[in-house]
């Protein structure tokens, strides 16, 4: 398919734009259905009034904030969330000297926090870890001669 410059006209302020024939193949690959609406300057205008930031603060939404009390220690303090009846709220201190402890009895997630402490990539292959699994039941295993 042989793609050619085209005029379009901007919805905003009514300038005519050319969409190239670059354009166009970017819009083939991407799937995109509809053709631009907007110029350049009229959409690089449009985007920077809709906000800088992004999250729910930038669309408008305000994050709940919550006074309450700790459970541990009994400070007064806020979190960003409404608490539940029957759980424990805690403030940064006690969650902070909490979590050290949760991971020490549990020893998957003692495993986790150090995988992603860990500088540098810490994957390993399914097959290297039944390789190493195959070879050390081999050297535990008595020889048949015997």
């Amino acid at each position: 398919m042989e793609f050619v410059d085209r005029l379009l006209t901007c919805v905003d302020c009514g300038g005519e734009f050319i969409f190239t024939a670059g354009e166009q193949l970017f819009f083939l690959d991407k799937q995109f259905k509809n053709d631009p609406k907007r110029c350049k300057p009229c959409k690089s205008r449009r985007s920077t009034s809709a906000g800088s930031g992004a999250g729910p603060a930038a669309a408008g939404i305000s994050r709940t904030e919550t006074r309450t009390e700790c459970s541990q220690c009994g400070v007064s303090t806020t979190v960003p969330f409404k608490p539940t009846q029957g759980r424990p709220v805690l403030c940064r201190q006690c969650f902070k000297n909490a979590r050290p402890a949760a991971a020490a009895n549990d020893p998957a997630a003692a495993a986790a926090a150090a995988a992603i402490s860990a500088p540098g990539p810490t994957s390993v292959m399914p097959s290297a870890i039944s390789a190493a699994a195959e070879q050390a039941e081999l050297v535990a295993q008595p020889s048949p001669a015997a």
